[in-house]
C-alpha cells in the first residue's frame, strides 16, 4: 500500500443508496487471485449495456469524471457479500477515498485494509456535495487525514472521525501485517524479557 497523502480531487457522483458489494465488482469478476484488471468490472452492471456498449449516462463512463479520486456515494454504501474485491475494484480504477453518510462494516473494514479512505459526513455536507457537484462537476476537494478534515471548495472545513489504528495504518501505507512487524523489535524484547522472567 502507498501512504495515504492529502487528497485533492473533482468527484464521481454515484446518487444510490444502499449500493452493495454485487454492484461495486459483480460475481463473474472474482475469479482473480490478485488486484490486477479488476477496474474494467467496477459498476460493470451499469457502465455496460447488454451488448456491451459504454452507457454515456453512467457517471463513470462521462469525460466530466475522468482522473476523479473520490467517489460520492448515496448512503449505507457497500452492503451485501463480505467481497474483499469490492475495495479492490474501486482502488484499481482509481479512487483513493468514498463519501458517504454511512457505510457497511464489513465494506469499510476492507476498505481500510486496503488504502481505501471511506469518509462520512453528515447528510447536510452529503446533498450540498451532490448539489455542488451537479452545478459544476469538475467541484474540487479535499481530505486531510492527518488533520481528519474534509475541506469544501469555499474553504469550510469538515471534520470526520477515524479511530488511530486505521488512521496510521493510511498515513503509513501499511496493512495489519505491516503495522505488527514495525513492532517486531518490542515484541521479541518482550518475549526476551518473559523468557527471562519464567
Amino acid at each position: 500500500m502507498k501512504p495515504f497523502a492529502n487528497l485533492s480531487s473533482h468527484m464521481v457522483p454515484l446518487p444510490f443508496n444502499d449500493v452493495d458489494t454485487d454492484q461495486i465488482i459483480p460475481a463473474r469478476y472474482l475469479k482473480v487471485t490478485n488486484k490486477e484488471g479488476l477496474a474494467e468490472g467496477c459498476f460493470a452492471g451499469w457502465r455496460y449495456a447488454s451488448n456491451g456498449d459504454l452507457q454515456p449516462e453512467f457517471a463513470l463512463n462521462r469525460p466530466a469524471c475522468f482522473g476523479a479520486q473520490v467517489l460520492l456515494a448515496g448512503d449505507n454504501f457497500g452492503t451485501g457479500s463480505s467481497r474483499e474485491h469490492a475495495a479492490w475494484a474501486l482502488l484499481s480504477w482509481g479512487f483513493k477515498a468514498v463519501l458517504s453518510t454511512s457505510f457497511a462494516d464489513i465494506f469499510q473494514n476492507n476498505a481500510y485494509k486496503n488504502g481505501l479512505l471511506p469518509v462520512t459526513v453528515d447528510q447536510q455536507t452529503h446533498q450540498q456535495l451532490f448539489s455542488l457537484v451537479e452545478e459544476e462537476p469538475e467541484t474540487r476537494i479535499t481530505i486531510d487525514l492527518e488533520n481528519q478534515h474534509l475541506i469544501l471548495p469555499d474553504g469550510r472545513q469538515i471534520d470526520f472521525n477515524i479511530d488511530p489504528f486505521n488512521k496510521t495504518c493510511l498515513l503509513e501505507g501499511m496493512d495489519q501485517l505491516g503495522f505488527l512487524l514495525k513492532h517486531e523489535p518490542d515484541i521479541s524484547a518482550y518475549e526476551q524479557r518473559m523468557e527471562g522472567a519464567a
